[in-house]
């Protein structure tokens, strides 16, 4: 953080904007003032709102906001420039003008993010071109087909190098702007924040958007049985669930197995089993104190380091970094 003065931050709305897009990232940085304030030091953010003009902003929850700058003003500059999705964003993405005020936006600032489906103005703007992004999961497949040339990233909650960062769908930008906070002020105020709202300190960005039984519920003619199926490995994650063991259970052949297996879950049963696995270490690394090698053995990992390469391969962390970003923390002295 620069010494001189208070961080500008500067976040777009589109309307008619996702207010939690806009109010979320909002306190995250109100909370790190506030808590900055209280211990002695100056607030270290100054953060405003823009649209495409100064005024009332129309949300999707039918409440408006006041932006108080329009993106169209040529002098307009932050050091942080948040871009809000909602239903806005996405028509947005193909008005010439706004993608063009908003590519000088971008070219003005230091650091550019976007919450939920504010990836598409910003992937419209060409800056994420050759680049890994994330948005809102239920617009994956639109957002690939209308830019090509980002490369999606279909599970991370946010993701990102250098200048350019994109979050996933709305609350996602609470755990992005913590993470900004992290980065600025230190991972004591961070947690200190995330504490006064009430939130995990915090979601690493690699952590998958949903569950691997809610992303890939069986579909096809025998949904029913790969759905109890399912159910039945995600409550025996410490067994034996290799693919012999599983066709055995369904009375098929192995071969017969990992073909009707790929079909109905649209993913390959050993990758599936080791998904299923991280999200269980997932839980009780968050929901208590047992060491990394206990938790591997409870989750059917035959030791604590190939749970380590599991996360790093899936989540690009490791079990213990996991364990410390959701432990709470005191408060900032």
């Amino acid at each position: 953080m620069p010494a001189a003065g208070p961080h500008r931050i500067l976040i777009v709305g589109l309307p008619p904007a996702q207010m939690l897009d806009i109010t979320g990232p909002l306190d995250v940085f109100t909370a790190a003032n506030e808590l900055s304030m209280a211990a002695g030091r100056p607030a270290p953010y100054e953060v405003g709102l823009a649209g495409p003009d100064a005024g009332m902003l129309a949300t999707t929850s039918g409440i408006a906001l006041q932006a108080e700058h329009s993106i169209f003003d040529a002098a307009l500059a932050a050091g942080t420039v948040l871009v809000a999705g909602g239903r806005g964003a996405r028509v947005a993405a193909e008005d010439a003008r706004v993608v063009a005020a908003l590519a000088g936006l971008c070219e003005r600032a230091q650091r550019v993010a976007s919450i939920c489906t504010g990836a598409f103005p910003l992937a419209a703007t060409g800056v994420l071109d050759g680049r890994r992004a994330t948005t809102h999961w239920a617009h994956f497949d639109e957002f690939s087909a209308r830019f090509p040339a980002v490369d999606i990233d279909r599970d991370a909650l946010f993701v990102g190098a250098g200048k350019f960062h994109t979050s996933a769908g709305i609350t996602a930008g609470i755990d992005f702007s913590l993470s900004l906070v992290e980065h600025d002020l230190g991972s004591e105020l961070a947690r200190a924040v995330a504490r006064e709202l009430v939130v995990f300190m915090k979601r690493p960005g690699g952590q998958s958007q949903f569950s691997t039984r809610l992303m890939h519920a069986a579909t096809g003619d025998q949904r029913e049985r790969f759905d109890a199926l399912a159910h039945w490995m995600a409550e025996h994650v410490s067994e034996d669930l290799s693919i012999e063991a599983l066709a055995a259970r369904l009375a098929m052949s192995p071969r017969n197995f990992v073909r009707r297996f790929t079909a109905a879950m649209r993913v390959t049963p050993g990758k599936y089993v080791q998904m299923l696995r991280i999200d269980e270490a997932r839980r009780l690394l968050t929901e208590g104190d047992l060491p990394v090698a206990q938790v591997a053995a409870r989750c059917g990992f035959h030791s604590a380091e190939a749970m380590r390469i599991g996360f790093q391969r899936y989540l690009h962390t490791s079990p213990s970094e996991f364990r410390d970003r959701f432990r709470s923390a005191g408060s900032l002295a």
